[in-house]
């Protein structure tokens, strides 16, 4: 088998980094090498990276440098064919590499392989958070699944085809890295079973700044325009219409509160009913209360980044329209 590099980006890590590298070196399939890109942490990071002796580790220093910038010297640096992206804040299954490598294996002209992640809740509140964020994979197409580099692997060559990640976002790069690779080289190998377990977000702040980052990387990418115009429409459209209508025609219309609340939680609550096993039931209810809150308060979250992003966009439009005559990715 070619020579597999396993790279990754950190920054401030310090709290959750050992248990990516324990969690690394417990591979049934170990890395050739392992490539870890520092962002320029100043928590105790570098020295946790630079006393692991059981993974042959070489870590790249680049303060200041984004995830995608990050990734790029990483993958720049690393020797293996084919490369296998990670994060820190997660925890790799102990075969997770050894799946996520078995498209390589069975079929040679694999180019790009997709792995899953899991949720890893440790409170009543992150189960409530994973139910309402986390996909499962019953909710997964997998001919259209983008992949988040959490989990997944790609030959050298193919990074290099697409001239990487994109450097100019600092959110949503991995999506953007994930279409210019399908339009390149088409359907990516789906291995549900290579899987990572991924900590939800433990506070409704620490929630609303992902969420914003994600939204405004995606007004700078110009992703999902119908999404973003259909959350707007709802809450600013839609919502106060029916409080219109049931104060001043008739109070039945606050039923279409009811039945849209019914149609827009249903899927959290299916999640939540399988994550809370194990959990008593002053917790569980406070986990019914918890969904609505944090699908409402992420909405937010993404309706005031949105117009961030995109302001950016315009802003830097000529930049932008150089770059994607550059790279030649039409997405």
């Amino acid at each position: 088998m070619a020579m597999v590099s396993v790279i990754a980006t950190v920054k401030n890590e310090v709290a959750s980094i050992q248990e990516l590298l324990d969690s690394l070196a417990a591979q049934s399939h170990l890395p050739d090498e392992v490539v870890i890109a520092d962002g320029g942490s100043t928590d105790g990071t570098l020295e946790r990276l630079r006393a692991e002796r059981r993974l042959p580790l070489r870590v790249i220093e680049a303060p200041g440098a984004n995830i995608a910038q990050g990734r790029n010297r990483a993958i720049a640096a690393a020797r293996g064919e084919i490369i296998a992206v990670t994060d820190a804040g997660v925890r790799l299954h102990p075969d997770w590499l050894r799946h996520l490598l078995r498209p390589f294996r069975e079929r040679p002209e694999t180019m790009v392989a997709a792995g899953f992640f899991l949720p890893d809740p440790r409170t009543p509140f992150e189960v409530a958070m994973a139910a309402t964020v986390l996909p499962e994979l019953r909710d997964i197409r997998p001919e259209r699944f983008w992949p988040s580099s959490r989990s997944v692997a790609f030959r050298k060559s193919a990074w290099e085809a697409v001239g990487g990640y994109p450097e100019w976002l600092d959110y949503c790069e991995d999506l953007i890295f994930d279409f210019a690779l399908y339009e390149r080289f088409g359907p990516f190998a789906f291995v549900p079973e290579a899987v990572v377990y991924f900590r939800p977000r433990p506070t409704m702040r620490a929630f609303f700044v992902q969420y914003y980052r994600y939204a405004r990387g995606d007004g700078k990418a110009d992703l999902w325009r119908l999404r973003h115009a259909i959350r707007y429409g709802t809450y600013l459209g839609l919502v106060p219409l029916l409080a219109g209508l049931s104060l001043g025609v008739h109070p039945l219309f606050a039923l279409g509160y009811l039945l849209g609340g019914a149609l827009y939680l249903r899927t959290p609550y299916r999640r939540l009913f399988r994550l809370w096993e194990g959990y008593p039931w002053e917790d569980r209810i406070r986990m019914l209360g918890w969904v609505p809150l944090i699908r409402v308060w992420g909405d937010i979250a993404k309706m005031c980044g949105y117009p961030v992003g995109v302001w950016w966009r315009w802003r830097h439009r000529r930049g932008l329209r150089r770059l994607r005559g550059s790279t030649g990715l039409s997405q």
